[in-house]
């Protein structure tokens, strides 16, 4: 017979909503020293505090971790009255058990305990007359955990519908005649006999005469879709049951006729929805196997909002409030819930609104598009939005990690960010870039790798969705983190519209390697298409302007500014892709046309890392023209209004100016500061001049000494480079650069713009493009010389070969200057100590590895690599190349820390004569021009 572990048994149980928290305990010991003051540290011990879904418990004091995992985990079982026997009772002995439990229920014991459900037996003892002790069915079915769970054993159908535990509870309750009287028709049970006075005074029931009113914040939500939610107000007495008040508010005359939902948010959290139960699904109680659904549909409509939120089916009006006993106390618990607590509840459904709320920028975030370090990611991790999506779902995400090995390159060889390959775990390994016989653990040690997939079950283990992504990480953390996000990214992206087609769903699906059971898939989320179809209309009927989703991003592409405004001097510090910018900001409601401004969010200090996706986009448009010290001011259309009410302190004073006024929303922004990445901040320290200036100094030098008259710059980024030639007085007549990045090229547009304008250069035109320097433009070709710095390494390396084969055979300038990182300096940079935010305390193989210098980078070349390549390219294309290098001396080892290849177009042969290139090939787009004879047409266009 097989033996499971208490832990074994919870995970088979409650899966990832299972939450296991380790403490270290530190206790001291004597010193052995009398008289000396400092205490000595003892052993490490533990303590585990384990939550589920209907109960908290802690541990004892461990020396092990897992022994305190297990006790936590038996502590569990015990309280949930689940018996860890591996064989399963039988029928007769599990109506049994449920008997006993009922029994247990209606005991003085129970009544003097600290329970949930104990809570309500008090206050029913306090209702008037013929209700005195009355106990609603509803509640027994949602507040025993241990009920719940023995009714599961007799209909794992209870697990979907929680309300199917009331017809097992009328039976129980029929075989306990003697102490308990029932009514089948109002649902309700009492227990016959009073109970003991001692229990009754032990229990600290309220006596008369000392009546407390509190006036509790609930919400309701009503039915019908055309209704808009509202505040109410729950007058509860503290000689009274709370149950009553809010029937009363349902318009109902007794408690018995509320049925009640699960807790919404945290385990032990007691906002509950209430509605009123259908008189079907109340009188039908024929059947063992009650479907509530088809009783319900029978008479009452769905609640498509009350049902979204609490992911079980609402039926007719519902009020959302946080009001219940509790473990900790037999006092009645209670605290408001707003507009606002309804719209953030609303939007954390949703994993975009998951981050927005983690971060408390709900107006500002966005959830990033990409994973970088730990260090710079803001906010939730990836995979703990996952488990908190699944959870509110009743879903089980399982993450399955392996380790893998990178895949040796032939020719060159490269140090390429780890891939996957098809290279048997056991059988091999990387130590130093080579792959050599060795185990799992070993490999993982000398730079091995990670990859991750993720599948989603339902609590039934039906099949939603897997992710099998075939990139690789170096450690295990990044892989699990990674492959979270690809899942909430395609999931959120859906939830922006949720009646997408399913050929569209499946194509976006396939590239992020995400599979998925559409049958289960549309049944999980179906209510997503209600609420999506509400939040449609409302966008068409009502005056605020977005697209059709709950969590949308509003700054869309071709959106236009309502306004925008960039103010202070310029201090040269400016934001760069991979940076970590800080700001501070305010978001603001105005009134158009009555001056009238409501603040609705706002922050002295918002981190965010640019180009990782990570804030609305209007926003980053706007930092990446700033310097630090700036101050902008922007403003914009309305995003959902269900974003401003979860922002809004008020908002119930919101919507009256939302529906009935045009409104926009204002930013103020300051750029506080700018942390520059990892490669720069190393490069400035330890050379003088820093690293990047030396480059666009050997550079200018090249081109001051090869007397041109045309220039492109293949990958010009924000105009460094062509910038500083504008610094020395050169031969240049002509320049232009091409670049993929739209608010690089805008902030290159302004800086060249006004210097061109105030100087005295020789040049007389420049463009700037939008393109892929992969890609051929007959505008560009025959320029007297090309530079390319810092450039290819970003790209894979069949697309850096593609480039100087592009630019070598189509473009053929007379000179080519390209750099690159020389991967054998890392060893040196690296060996600086620089405090910098990448570095992960928890990375132990560090040492062992040199990283790359920027996490964007796809490989980085070693100076065999680069000359191999370089080489080639020349030979095959009639140039000759010769190569130096800027940072540290090419005479001692590890030579440059940057290194350069300049080609130089050797005479025409024959072979070399390509076919007649059409004027009329023009991918690129042109972004900014200008030109010394008519400076004022020059423009920038977004």
């Amino acid at each position: 017979m097989t033996t499971f572990t208490p832990k074994a048994i919870v995970h088979k149980r409650f899966g990832s909503s299972a939450c296991y928290e380790v403490e270290e305990v530190h206790e001291s010991t004597q010193n052995g020293c009398p008289g000396l003051a400092i205490m000595q540290k003892g052993p490490c011990l533990y303590r585990c505090t384990l939550q589920l879904p209907e109960v908290t418990v802690v541990s004892g004091i461990f020396k092990k971790k897992k022994d305190a995992e297990q006790s936590a985990a038996e502590l569990a079982l015990e309280k949930l009255g689940i018996n860890p026997a591996t064989k399963s009772p039988s029928l007769q002995e599990a109506w049994d058990a449920l008997v006993a439990r009922v029994s247990f229920l209606f005991s003085d014991e129970f009544l003097s305990t600290l329970h949930p459900l104990s809570g309500h037996f008090r206050a029913a003892l306090q209702r008037d007359g013929d209700l005195s002790g009355q106990i609603p069915a509803s509640v027994i079915a949602i507040f025993d955990a241990t009920l719940c769970n023995m009714c599961k054993s007799l209909d794992p159908k209870v697990e979907s519908n929680p309300f199917l535990v009331i017809p097992y509870v009328v039976r129980a309750a029929a075989r306990l005649s003697e102490l308990i009287s029932t009514s089948e028709e109002e649902l309700w049970f009492r227990r016959r006999n009073p109970y003991a006075p001692e229990t009754v005074e032990s229990s600290s029931i309220q006596q008369l005469g000392s009546t407390e009113i509190f006036s509790i914040e609930a919400i309701n939500v009503p039915s019908s879709l055309e209704k808009t939610v509202e505040r109410v107000i729950l007058n509860v007495s503290s000689s009274g049951y709370f149950l009553d008040v809010i029937a009363k508010q349902l318009g109902l005359s007794k408690a018995s006729d509320v049925l009640i939902s699960r807790p919404m948010g945290k385990a032990s959290s007691e906002t509950r929805l209430y509605f009123a139960a259908p008189k079907q699904y109340l009188l039908d109680m024929s059947s063992d196997l009650l479907n509530a659904k088809e009783a319900c549909n029978s008479e009452g409509s769905l609640n498509a909002r009350a049902s979204y939120l609490s992911g079980q089916d609402i039926y007719g009006d519902a009020i959302l409030a946080s009001i219940g006993y509790t473990w900790r106390s037999k006092d009645l618990f209670y605290e408001d819930v707003t507009l606002q607590s309804y719209h953030r509840m609303v939007i954390g459904k949703t994993p975009g609104g998951i981050y927005k709320l983690s971060r408390g920028a709900i107006l500002a975030a966005e959830l990033p598009l990409a994973f970088t370090t730990n260090a710079k990611w803001k906010g939730s991790f990836p995979r703990e939005m996952l488990c908190t999506f699944c959870r509110q779902r009743r879903l089980e995400p399982v993450f399955s990690p392996q380790s893998t090995l990178e895949e040796s390159s032939m020719s060159p060889k490269s140090h390429k960010k780890l891939k996957v390959t098809d290279l048997p775990v056991k059988e091999a390994q990387y130590a130093n870039g080579c792959v050599v016989a060795a185990g799992v653990k070993d490999s993982v040690e000398s730079g091995g790798s990670f990859r991750c997939e993720v599948k989603i079950f339902s609590k039934f283990q039906d099949f939603i969705l897997e992710c099998s992504p075939k990139d690789s990480f170096k450690k295990q953390s990044d892989s699990i983190q990674n492959v979270s996000l690809k899942v909430l990214l395609w999931l959120n992206a859906y939830f922006r519209d949720p009646t997408v087609p399913l050929e569209r769903l499946n194509a976006s699906a396939d590239g992020l390697n995400i599979r998925f059971d559409p049958q289960n898939f549309i049944k999980v989320f179906m209510l997503c298409q209600h609420i999506h179809n509400v939040r449609h209309n409302e966008t068409e009927e009502g005056k605020s302007v977005c697209s059709n989703s709950m969590n949308v991003s509003y700054a869309l592409p071709g959106r236009e500014f309502r306004s925008l405004n960039i103010e202070g001097p310029d201090s040269g510090v400016t934001p760069s892709n991979g940076s970590l910018s800080s700001v501070s900001y305010s978001v603001s409601l105005v009134t158009e046309g009555e001056h009238m401004k409501e603040l609705l969010e706002s922050s002295d200090d918002f981190e965010f890392e640019i180009a990782s996706g990570a804030v609305i986009p209007h926003l980053e448009t706007v930092v990446m023209q700033m310097t630090v010290g700036q101050s902008a001011f922007f403003s914009m259309d309305l995003p959902h209004q269900e974003l401003i009410l979860a922002a809004a302190d008020d908002s119930a004073r919101m919507l009256p100016l939302l529906s009935s006024k045009t409104c926009f929303l204002e930013y103020t922004i300051t750029l506080l500061q700018v942390t520059e990445p990892l490669e720069d901040r190393m490069e400035q320290a330890l050379f003088s001049p820093p690293l990047s200036k030396q480059r666009v100094e050997y550079a200018v030098q090249s081109i001051k000494e090869s007397c041109t008259t045309t220039l492109v710059d293949f990958g010009c980024g924000s105009g460094s480079l062509l910038d500083s030639l504008l610094n020395y007085p050169t031969s240049l007549e002509k320049i232009a650069g091409v670049d993929i990045s739209q608010k690089s090229l805008t902030r290159a547009a302004k800086i060249l713009h006004s210097k061109l304008d105030a100087s005295m250069s020789a040049i007389n035109s420049a463009v700037l493009y939008d393109g892929s320097i992969t890609a051929f433009d007959s505008r560009l070709s025959g320029f007297d010389i090309g530079t390319c710095l810092e450039v290819i390494e970003h790209m894979e390396e069949d697309q850096a070969s593609e480039f100087g084969n592009v630019v070598l055979s189509l473009f053929r300038p007379r000179v080519l200057i390209v750099s690159t990182p020389n991967y054998e300096y890392n060893v040196i940079l690296q060996k600086s100590n620089l405090s910098s935010q990448e570095d992960d305390p928890e990375d132990k193989n560090q040492a062992q590895s040199c990283k790359f210098r920027n996490h964007d980078h796809k490989f980085e070349w070693t100076r065999e690599q680069f000359n191999c390549w370089a080489t080639e390219l020349a030979t095959r294309h009639n140039y000759s190349v010769e190569f130096s290098g800027v940072g540290g001396s090419g005479d001692t080892e590890p030579g440059f820390a940057s290194q350069i290849a300049v080609f130089r177009r050797g005479p025409v042969r024959q072979e070399d004569i390509l076919p007649e290139v059409s004027d009329m090939e023009h991918p690129y787009k042109v972004i900014w021009e200008w030109s010394s004879n008519d400076s004022s047409r020059s423009a920038v266009t977004n």
